[in-house]
């Protein structure tokens, strides 16, 4: 990892938009310099429905980001979700010429590359390709196999893929704010980077991120990545049985879930009624709190149900020894992780954005919903190649026609150093003894 590196990252959920600005400390902790948050228009579940509002609020956010830090961003890692998003498991392998030579880096990227070319259905495309272990001739388990001695190479691989036009989609209203999308992230796997420990992706353990139009699930045993699934249900449709259920608007009803919200009807106070005001100057309406907490222990029993159906995919089940960490914005509804622990007889806690973060300034980053935003930052820094920083200040930016005038004097000198070149050999051919009669 380098430092005094500049990373920029846009995280675009249905509830809200992010963009957040950060560098690593010489501790290599992040530092997070700049962040913005507006409520999110346009997108539902991941997928842009309105383009022109979408890039109306994302260039709302990169503008603030901009005027806290003084920098000019220009490029971003930028999360992406939703219902379209699939993951299958696949093997490859490669035959070496000898025993006797030890394996290197390029035989396992030449696997990795062969990943890529794997048939898929039409309009999908490969967002991420995750080595789980490899295969040394009859040596299973393996999860670093350079250095070692062997003639067969094989890998298990864990692959993310997800519909072209939703990435392109995305990438568009990125790109009409000004910024280059440098890579997508699979947002649970944002979230696991920002919210796990060395030690929980050891023992075992299923990351679930409830966000307002997704659930996020990313599940890890044997410290490798074994599944990754987004469910299309999130707080958004608890909200939405609310408004249904009490028969009040939405946001009052958002409101509602907020303060008065619980996992677990038994749980809620059996005589605590709420009064909420009504539609259009009517008649304020009472609400049991008891009565609210049941309508959405219903909605977070059918959420629960489909995570633990997609940790029975990973066949982990057995084997998370440190349960399941729960984050995101629907995560601190009261009594949820009492609920999940009911519901699964595992081990839950909420997991803040605070494993790689050194000492924030800005405090409020310290919250489940922001996971996604810090994760897509660290996993930047990992994945991105040491270059130009994706931020400049505005004082070291070069006018586009200074620089034009630079580049056509650099082709320039280019030519006449070609045409130099070009006189000299022809010279240098008549000269040296030929019959010039030929």
């Amino acid at each position: 990892m380098s430092h005094n590196k500049i990373l920029a990252a846009i995280d675009i959920g249905t509830t809200k938009i992010v963009t957040i600005a950060g560098q690593l400390n010489s501790n290599n902790k992040l530092e997070i310099i700049g962040m913005s948050k507006t409520p999110s228009r346009g997108i539902k579940r991941g997928a842009v429905l309105n383009i022109e509002e979408a890039v109306s609020a994302i260039s709302h956010t990169v503008e603030e980001v901009r005027k806290q830090t003084g920098l000019n961003i220009k490029e971003a890692f930028v999360g992406i979700a939703g219902q379209h998003i699939k993951s299958i498991r696949n093997r490859g392998y490669i035959l070496r010429d000898s025993y006797d030579d030890e394996i290197k880096k390029e035989d396992t990227d030449r696997i990795l590359s062969e990943m890529y070319k794997i048939s898929l259905q039409p309009g999908e495309e490969i967002i991420h390709v995750l080595p789980q272990n490899y295969v040394v001739d009859s040596e299973t388990g393996v999860k670093n196999p350079v250095g070692m001695f062997g003639k067969r190479l094989e890998g298990n691989y864990h692959i993310v893929i997800g519909q072209t036009s939703s990435a392109r989609t995305i990438e568009r209203c990125v790109n009409r704010v000004g910024i280059n999308v440098i890579q997508m992230i699979l947002e649970p796997l944002a979230s696991s980077a920002a919210v796990l420990t060395d030690d929980e992706i050891e023992a075992g353990v299923a990351l679930v991120d409830i966000g307002g139009g997704t659930t996020d699930v990313a599940v890890y045993c044997d410290e490798i990545i074994k599944h990754t699934s987004v469910i299309p249900f999130g707080g958004n449709v608890i909200t939405k049985d609310v408004m249904e259920g009490c028969s009040i608007l939405g946001k009052h009803a958002e409101q509602l879930k907020i303060q008065y919200g619980s996992a677990l009807g038994d749980l809620a106070e059996e005589s605590k009624v709420v009064a909420v005001p009504g539609i259009s100057g009517r008649e304020p309406k009472e609400v049991s709190v008891k009565s609210l907490a049941y309508i959405i222990q219903s909605r977070m029993e059918e959420i629960m149900d489909a995570v633990i159906y997609q940790i029975e995919e990973s066949d982990c089940l057995e084997k998370l020894n440190a349960g399941i960490v729960l984050t995101g914005g629907g995560s601190v509804l009261r009594h949820l992780p009492q609920f999940v622990k009911y519901r699964t007889g595992l081990d839950v806690r909420i997991g803040m954005p605070d494993v790689q973060l050194a000492r924030p300034e800005l405090k409020e980053v310290i919250h489940p919903m922001y996971s996604t935003s810090v994760g897509l930052l660290l996993m930047g820094f990992e994945n991105k190649p040491c270059k130009d920083s994706t931020a400049d200040t505005k004082q070291a930016e070069i006018p586009e026609f200074a620089e034009d005038e630079v580049n056509s004097s650099k082709q320039g000198s280019k030519i006449n150093d070609i045409i130099k070149n070009l006189k000299a050999n022809i010279i240098e051919f008549f000269d040296d003894g030929t019959d010039k009669n030929m």
